[in-house]
């Protein structure tokens, strides 16, 4: 019980400037240096290593001739406060990164094409200055990252505004038209010679659901074009089912131009089909919550994005 009681009064009585003079002794083996250190007098130091060693029960350390040396007990003592400080240190340190928007997480969602061609180089420009941010990046169609954003899931999104979306509710930045390119194997018998919208009807389409933006510039460019629509299409959003489909057939699957470059860097056997006529899609927004204020790093990061815009 008496040893509860002691080890109870030791914790709450010391404080990191108690640490740092026990680390100081230790380091320099004299008090007057170790004062010094930590920014005290002698005196002081000297009071305030005997109450430490009453609270602790023991002598911290021997006094000898030429200095002080630990005992089993400041041994102890040290080896425990040089983890308590470091980890008082990492706090602080974290803390005025958080205060100055140098670290903390970010959540933002974004199409296809903005994420590859604006938000992933902004990412990568903000990380290498602060590489403790941690964010999270959710690729989806415009309608599920402004609902996210209206739940407060997002931080901020790059998407298209649709006809349900309540526009006075954000912030909105003007984005860039993206241009629609092409994108089948490269052993397609359309592969390696400019082409006409018409010679892609045979071949079959993969492609966002209809109302999609890529959708709908592939349909308005056909039509602008006096040409039916595509009459095989398989639907779909996701980039790894077209892939997984284009490199088993001659099917064709339209992306914006900066995610299709991206795709044949990695993919050698997937190519671009060169056409006459450019297929553009409306410019996406960079949107934020009206009343909702950014935290530091959010805002850093928001702000490399519309410099790449």
């Amino acid at each position: 019980m008496v040893c509860r009681v002691v080890s109870l009064s030791l914790i709450q009585r010391l404080k990191p400037s108690h640490l740092k003079l026990i680390r100081a002794i230790h380091d320099s083996g004299k008090l007057q240096l170790a004062a010094e250190q930590v920014g005290m007098s002698q005196p002081a130091a000297s009071r305030l290593l005997s109450e430490i060693e009453s609270d602790a029960g023991g002598a911290l350390f021997e006094r000898l001739p030429h200095g002080m040396a630990p005992t089993p007990i400041g041994a102890a003592f040290v080896r425990h406060a040089q983890v308590i400080l470091a980890e008082v240190d990492a706090l602080t340190n974290e803390i005025d990164q958080l205060r100055g928007g140098m670290a903390g997480a970010v959540r933002v969602g974004a199409v296809t094409g903005p994420a590859v061609g604006a938000l992933v180089p902004a990412l990568m420009e903000v990380r290498a200055d602060l590489p403790d941010i941690h964010p999270t990046i959710e690729v989806a169609p415009s309608v599920t990252l402004i609902r996210g954003l209206e739940e407060g899931r997002f931080d901020f999104v790059l998407a298209r505004i649709t006809s349900g979306n309540e526009v006075r509710a954000f912030h909105a930045f003007p984005g860039r038209t993206e241009q629609i390119c092409l994108l089948a194997r490269r052993t397609h018998p359309l592969a390696g010679r400019k082409i006409s919208l018409a010679e892609t009807l045979p071949y079959e389409f993969v492609i966002q659901e209809p109302g999609s933006p890529i959708r709908t510039a592939m349909e308005n460019a056909f039509l602008s074009n006096s040409l039916q629509t595509p009459a095989k299409v398989t639907n779909s959003s996701s980039l790894l089912v077209a892939l997984s489909i284009l490199t088993r057939s001659d099917a064709i699957a339209p992306q914006t131009c900066e995610v299709a470059q991206l795709t044949t860097r990695a993919a050698s056997e997937l190519t671009i089909l060169d056409t006459r006529e450019d297929i553009i899609v409306p410019s996406f927004l960079v949107l934020q919550a009206r009343h909702r204020q950014l935290p530091p790093i959010a805002q850093r990061l928001l702000d490399a994005v519309l410099c790449r815009l």
